[in-house]
């Protein structure tokens, strides 16, 4: 069996990627003499790969003679973004949290008025609290909805169509006003009992590369074992992030 070769970079492509590297670092535009200290080769081997970067785009020269990262590479990262699978992206990530918690880990996407749930990860403890995929959120009653409220932009729902699903549900406008800017000052929403009085929950939102609200994850549990949904704060909104980072996003 023929022996695989020992990796050897190109270091023309080391040198340009370098530069590339320099100037997304920098918030102005650097001449030739400083990008090739900054990746320490003779400022006319600077020249060169800024001249070749250019000329496909790369970078940008401007009227004195400076350079910054061109928009060739806008287009590279559109194709890069419109190839993202939220869903494959999320899968590892719900697995991840549901372990670390040891309760059901979801995945919502937020819609006008309504978050759905399309994934989820059931506990694998003895008694489980189920995430039915489809369902929508009922934004005045879940942890999700809440996230959804907060950070989608979307209107609070009228007090009349606030319907009591247990007795813990807030029906009361100005009530649902104080949670959701709760959520907003914490950045993440919780439900004790309030859409099934045996289930609390927490959500968190996911970011888009836009700023808007991309996704919501929640972890969700029998209130018997859940009792504080803030103990498995730490580890969903490390995966919230994560999710975000995945996706390009910026919170």
């Amino acid at each position: 069996m023929a022996q695989r070769r020992a990796f050897r970079p190109v270091e023309s492509v080391e040198r340009a990627l370098a530069l590339l590297g320099a100037l997304s670092e920098s918030e102005e535009a650097l001449g030739v003499n400083e990008l090739a200290r900054r990746i320490e080769v003779h400022a006319s081997t600077a020249s060169r790969l800024l001249a070749t970067l250019a000329a496909a785009g790369f970078v940008a020269r401007d009227a004195e003679g400076r350079y910054q990262l061109g928009v060739k590479l806008v287009t590279l990262a559109e194709h890069v973004l419109s190839r993202l699978d939220l869903g494959a992206l999320a899968r590892p990530i719900l697995a991840g949290l549901m372990e670390r918690t040891g309760e059901t880990a979801t995945l919502s996407l937020p819609g006008e008025r309504e978050a759905t749930t399309v994934d989820s990860v059931p506990s694998k403890a003895g008694v489980v609290s189920m995430a039915r995929l489809g369902r929508p959120s009922v934004s005045h009653a879940t942890a999700v909805g809440r996230v959804m409220l907060a950070f989608g932009g979307g209107p609070l729902p009228r007090e009349r169509d606030m319907r009591a699903l247990t007795e813990r549900t807030i029906t009361a406008r100005p009530q649902l006003e104080r949670e959701i800017e709760l959520t907003r000052e914490r950045g993440y929403g919780t439900v004790f009992g309030e859409r099934e009085p045996d289930v609390n929950a927490i959500a968190a939102p996911v970011w888009g590369r836009d700023g808007e609200l991309a996704a919501i994850l929640g972890v969700q549990g029998p209130a018997s074992r859940l009792q504080d949904p803030t103990r498995v704060l730490e580890p969903l909104l490390e995966a919230a992030a994560t999710l975000t980072r995945a996706l390009a996003g910026e919170a």
